[in-house]
């Protein structure tokens, strides 16, 4: 009989939203994540085995997520790429006019080449590489 203990998969995160629309074109069109489902209130990307949805945040029929301060995160994603997708990706955002919050750097401690930037939810969104 399994446990909490052999959970062995994240199948899907659930970002809630006060800007649906907007945060789901930067998945779209900025990020460039397919969608696989695609409803008013529900919109799921496809990112690798796993799914990145996205809900209006309020009072919900399973549970109501409660007040979050503005301009506040109230999650980080971390996207793992190759090595040399880390400046490119840098190069693709700033084309897109996405504002960084800190351009690629090499984080020794980790082995680990980083970028970090907003959504349009205020969540830090990492793209980083293992060296």
């Amino acid at each position: 009989m399994m446990s909490l203990g052999g959970i062995g998969n994240l199948d899907y995160t659930v970002i809630l939203c006060s800007r649906m629309q907007e945060t789901r074109a930067f998945y779209s069109d900025i990020m460039g994540f397919q969608i696989d489902e695609d409803q008013e209130n529900w919109v799921s990307f496809r990112v690798g085995a796993a799914l990145l949805t996205l809900r209006p945040r309020g009072f919900w029929s399973v549970c109501d997520d409660g007040p979050r301060p503005q301009g506040s995160a109230a999650v980080q994603l971390a996207f793992r790429v190759p090595l040399e997708a880390v400046d490119r990706s840098h190069q693709e955002l700033i084309t897109k006019g996405v504002p960084i919050l800190r351009e690629p750097t090499d984080l020794p401690k980790w082995r680990h080449r980083t970028l970090f930037f907003r959504d349009p939810e205020d969540n830090i969104i990492e793209i980083y590489a293992e060296y």
